[in-house]
C-alpha cells in the first residue's frame, strides 16, 4: 500500500502544544468496529463507561526520561541536539542528533557537568556516543530536557516534568512518552476497578521504533526499530485467562499492543512472561491474537502508528474518524484527545 494512503490535512492549530489544564479532562471519540452509525463523542473521565466487566486493561508503565541533552561541539563552539535513546553498553547511548550529516564518527562535545562526548560509529539511524564520565539516569534527571516531539513548537516547561508522563509511571527508559496513558488519573483507574476491570501493564521503553516517521513510498518499505519490552507473571497470567475466558484485553496505546501481540504464543495460548525486544510492524492484514479493544490518541500523516490503528479498525473508518475529530475541534497528537476502538 501506499504510505500517501495514510495521510490527512491537518490544520496546525489543531496540534496540542500544552496539556490540558487538568490531567483527565481529555475528550474522547469512541467508534465501534462492529457497528454501523455514527460514532459516539464523550470524555475520557467516562471511559470506564465504555468497558465490560471483567476485561483486562493494559497500561506501559515505562518513564520518560529527560533525554534530550544540548552539548557544544567541540570545534566549532555551534549547539547541537543529543536525543539519547537508550544505552548502548558500557558508557555508550545511542542518540538522534541535530544536524545528523554533519555530526560524523570521530566529533567531540563538551555537555553540562564537565561531561565530554565522542561519536564513536553509526548504528542505524543513530548515532552512539561515548560519555566521560559515564551519563546515567541522575545525570539526566540533573540537566537533561523533558524530550517533547518536535511538532510540539516550544522549550520543555517545569509543567512538561509532570504532564509528559503517566500516573503509573515506573520503570525509566523512554524516549518519548506512551501518550494513550497520559489521560488517566487516579479517579479514571479507580473507576475501571469498580466497573469490574482489571488494570495490569507491560513495560516498553519507547525509542525509534515508536516515533520514526515512514520514509518509504509503500508502507512494506519501513522497517521498525527494536524497542525493549517486559512483561510480568501478573500481567501474564491476567493477559492469558482473560484470553482463554473470551473476556476483553483493552492495550492503553500502540506500545502495549504491540508488546502483548510480540508475546503471545499461539501454540500454548498464553502471554509469555518475561523480557524481549520487538520490531513488531502492524499493518493492514494482521491478525490480532490479544488485542480486543485499543485506546490511543490522534497520530500523525504518514506514520506507523496510523497505519497500526487502520490495521485495527480500518483505514477508511480511520481517516473517517479523524475529519470528524478535526470538523469537531478535537486536538492531535501527543498532548491531545483520546480515541478508544472498541
Amino acid at each position: 500500500m501506499k504510505t500517501s494512503d495514510f495521510s490527512f490535512d491537518l490544520p496546525p492549530d489543531r496540534i496540542a502544544q500544552h496539556p490540558p489544564a487538568r490531567r483527565g479532562s481529555s475528550r474522547l471519540l469512541v467508534l465501534r468496529r462492529g457497528a454501523e452509525g455514527a460514532n459516539e463523542h464523550s470524555a475520557i473521565r467516562d471511559l470506564a463507561r465504555f468497558v465490560e466487566s471483567g476485561s483486562v486493561v493494559v497500561t506501559n508503565d515505562s518513564r520518560v526520561r529527560k533525554a534530550r541533552l544540548y552539548g557544544e561541539a567541540e570545534k566549532s563552539g555551534g549547539k547541537v541536539e543529543f536525543l539519547l535513546l537508550r544505552k548502548a553498553g558500557g558508557d555508550e547511548w545511542e542518540a538522534i542528533v541535530s544536524k545528523g550529516k554533519r555530526q560524523r564518527p570521530g566529533k567531540r562535545y563538551a555537555f553540562p557537568g564537565g561531561v565530554q562526548g565522542t561519536i564513536t560509529h553509526e548504528r542505524e539511524d543513530a548515532k552512539v556516543v561515548r560519555f566521560s564520565p559515564p551519563v546515567d539516569d541522575g545525570y539526566l534527571e540533573r540537566y537533561g530536557h523533558v524530550p517533547l516531539p518536535p511538532y510540539i513548537r516550544r522549550e520543555d516547561a517545569p509543567e512538561d516534568a509532570e504532564r509528559y508522563q503517566t500516573v503509573f509511571a515506573h520503570a525509566p527508559g523512554s524516549a518519548a512518552a506512551p501518550t494513550a496513558g497520559l489521560h488517566f488519573t487516579e479517579e479514571i483507574l479507580a473507576s475501571l476497578r469498580e466497573r469490574g476491570a482489571t488494570v495490569t501493564s507491560v513495560t516498553l521503553h519507547v525509542g525509534l521504533g515508536t516515533f520514526a516517521p515512514i520514509r518509504a513510498d509503500r508502507i512494506e518499505e519501513h522497517r521498525m526499530h527494536e524497542e525493549e519490552y517486559e512483561i510480568g507473571e501478573e500481567t501474564a497470567r491476567a493477559v492469558t485467562l482473560a484470553r482463554r475466558e473470551g473476556r476483553p484485553v483493552l492495550a492503553v496505546g500502540t506500545t502495549s499492543l504491540r508488546t502483548l501481540e510480540s508475546a503471545w504464543d499461539p501454540e500454548a495460548r498464553e502471554l509469555r512472561a518475561g523480557r524481549g525486544a520487538t520490531s513488531l510492524y502492524v499493518t493492514p492484514g494482521f491478525t490480532f491474537r490479544v488485542v480486543n479493544h485499543l485506546l490511543t490518541n490522534f497520530h500523525t500523516p504518514r506514520s506507523s502508528l496510523l497505519v497500526l490503528v487502520s490495521a485495527f479498525a480500518g483505514r477508511e473508518r480511520i481517516l473517517a474518524a479523524y475529519q470528524e475529530a478535526l470538523e469537531r475541534g478535537y486536538r492531535f497528537f501527543s498532548y491531545g484527545d483520546a480515541m478508544l476502538i472498541l
